[in-house]
């Protein structure tokens, strides 16, 4: 989209703005500046020319603006610049990387100030200075400018980057290479462009208020949940990929089975209900997060202390909900009150905590597959494929004992074709690659898992991804005659290999620019609009408690929480234990990297101190 109003900065002789006003819609304002003052042209023909053509064409021209103090070269009505341009920044004569990498950041900082919501700004480097991907050949780090780094110090991202060419604009020739009227070696250069990053929010878990019968309740999202609860994905009204997946999937299916959709039971589980939980699947209370309700008798515009929201979902009776009661004076119990109202009951890890209460109704009919859809949650390592809060399709289908009854197997049939058929549409033509779906046996010869072989993530993917699992059961007392199957679907990893989002933690954005990768009825490979982000490395080394162990998934858990999910991969370093009093050290290596947000080293930094801190909640004691 062409700019309403652009602003060049750092132009040495004014031709790079000649040549672009000559392009330029009659709509579009152009505003070009310099840190020379005029008598500094006095002895350049070719620059007072450039300035001739300027004002003939009626554009802008300022002299002595510094381009790391642009707020002050600008009035408050005069800002908002829709583009904002700068060509091969230096800061003259032989400044190392490191004065220009300060350049960059103090510019980035300034333009903060000035550029329009949702404006845009664009740096062009020399070959190997911006220190990304992009670059052929590639810098080491620490000597390119790392510009996505310095740009992240103004909330800024890499949104795009693509050659620059000066044969797009006639007439150009950049000056100032050593402070001399010399031009920069342009040969493979570059043009970064930068958008607006969403800011980091605080962590403070938002309040929740959910009405259960007649009587309100309160409690705190998990502080490794943030921002993962109450999405509303699945709603009728979204237009979110995980929806659109589910609903291609259940209509395929529709064309071969009778579907009976069923409304999603409320994700708060009490401990009592052990009947949801079999054999198969105890073993998931290990990975629960748990969650303490409060008796809420406030009105919810009196609420203070954080972001307080209604699960307008959630408004629902649950009578199998049972409440502990307080003890009253006299021993007797007596009904809880206020803040010593309160439950410990758990967000389900699984839809398959469900099925019981599928299969034991009464009017449940074997051969239609039942479907159940919504967000299930579970505490998990920090690994590139597993998340700790996904959305789970899960197919029910009751089928008779009778060995010639082949309907599991029609079953497996369609849902194999209907994932590959899902997972080629981004495959480019002619491409002999295939994404392969997999019916994996598991060690007891009946269960299966789903597993899907994909090339779109480069050859960093794991070979065999599990989007999902197949599941048996024996009969019931209800149903005598049938077995059951229960097929259950990460939609989240389904969508992610479809379009080839590359990071689970892109799905969960606030930024709005993620759902306009996504055209109705139309699936196209996900383009990035935040690329290269840096990387950052910092090492933990802490005493164990010998007494209380070492617990690595809430050590995992309370990364993630602190680090706002930014944290992607902890890696065992070492192990010491020390000579004279036996106590063991361990070491492990965090890397820090966000996927949709500016993230800046001081950040990090700030991000692992308080991590430091909360580890000792696991009685660990920090070397």
């Amino acid at each position: 989209m062409a700019p309403r109003r652009l602003l060049l900065v750092g132009e040495g002789n004014f031709s790079f703005a000649a040549a672009v006003s000559e392009t330029l819609d009659p709509s579009t304002s152009l505003t070009a500046t310099c840190l020379q003052r005029p008598a500094d042209f006095a002895g350049d023909p070719a620059a007072r020319e450039n300035l001739r053509r300027l004002r003939e064409r009626g554009a802008e021209i300022r002299f002595g603006v510094d381009c790391t103090q642009l707020a002050g070269a600008f009035e408050p009505h005069g800002r908002a610049f829709d583009r904002i341009c700068f060509n091969f920044p230096h800061c003259g004569r032989k400044a190392g990387v490191a004065r220009n990498r300060e350049l960059l950041a103090k510019f980035f900082r300034s333009c903060a100030d000035v550029l329009a919501e949702e404006g845009e700004v664009h740096v062009a480097l020399c070959k190997g200075q911006g220190g990304t991907p992009a670059d052929n050949p590639t810098r080491e780090w620490h000597n390119s400018w790392q510009v996505v780094a310095m740009a992240a110090l103004g909330g800024f991202i890499l949104s795009d980057v693509h050659p620059f060419s000066c044969e797009a604009v006639p007439g150009y020739k950049c000056t100032g290479y050593r402070s001399q009227d010399k031009s920069f070696h342009v040969e493979g250069a570059l043009n970064h462009i930068f958008t607006r990053s969403l800011p980091f929010k605080g962590s403070q878990p938002r309040i929740f208020r959910v009405k259960l019968g007649d009587q309100w309740f309160s409690f705190p999202e998990p502080e490794a949940l943030v921002g993962k609860l109450n999405r509303g994905f699945l709603k009728a009204s979204s237009c979110h990929p995980i929806k659109t997946i589910n609903e291609k999937l259940i209509s395929e299916l529709g064309k071969a089975f009778t579907l009976k959709r069923l409304k999603c039971p409320f994700p708060l589980l009490p401990p009592e209900e052990t009947s949801v939980l079999t054999s198969w699947n105890c073993d998931i209370l290990s990975t629960v997060f748990w969650i303490h309700l409060l008796e809420d008798n406030s009105n919810s515009e009196s609420l203070t202390g954080g972001t307080t929201e209604d699960m307008e979902d959630f408004l629902v009776s649950l009578s199998e909900l049972s409440f502990p009661k307080s003890p009253g004076r006299d021993g007797e119990e007596e009904a809880h009150e206020g803040i010593y109202a309160q439950a410990k009951i758990w967000l389900r890890p699984s839809l398959l905590v469900h099925v019981q209460t599928v299969i034991q109704a009464p009017d449940f009919l074997p051969g239609s597959l039942y479907i159940l859809s919504g967000p299930v949650f579970q505490k998990c390592h920090i690994l590139p494929f597993t998340m700790p809060a996904f959305h789970e399709t899960l197919f029910i289908l009751g089928i008779n004992k009778n060995p010639k009854d082949d309907c599991l197997q029609s079953l497996l049939n369609h849902l194999k074709g209907i994932l590959g058929s899902l997972l080629m549409q981004t495959l480019l033509e002619g491409s002999k690659l295939s994404n392969s779906v997999e019916f994996v046996f598991q060690p007891n010869g009946k269960d299966y898992m789903i597993n899907v072989k994909s090339h779109n993530f480069g050859p960093g993917c794991a070979k065999d991804l599990s989007i999902g699992s197949v599941t048996t059961s024996v009969p019931s007392s209800i149903h005598e005659e049938q077995c059951f199957v229960f097929v259950s679907i990460n939609l989240d990893l389904l969508a992610m290999l479809v379009w080839g989002i590359s990071d689970w933690r892109m799905l969960w954005t606030f930024d709005k620019r993620f759902l306009k990768n996504f055209v109705p009825e139309k699936i196209e490979p996900f383009k990035s609009y935040s690329l290269y982000p840096p990387i950052y490395v910092h090492d933990i080394s802490f005493w164990l408690d010998e007494k209380k162990g070492f617990d690595e998934l809430e050590f995992h858990t309370v990364a993630r929480a602190v680090s706002q999910d930014t944290v992607i991969s902890i890696q065992f370093l070492s192990r010491f234990q020390h000579p004279k009093t036996k106590q063991v050290s361990l070491c492990y290596r965090l890397t820090y990297q966000t996927c949709d947000k500016a993230l800046t080293q001081q950040q990090v930094a700030s991000m692992q101190s308080q991590f430091r801190k909360e580890i000792q909640r696991l009685h660990l004691t920090p070397r």
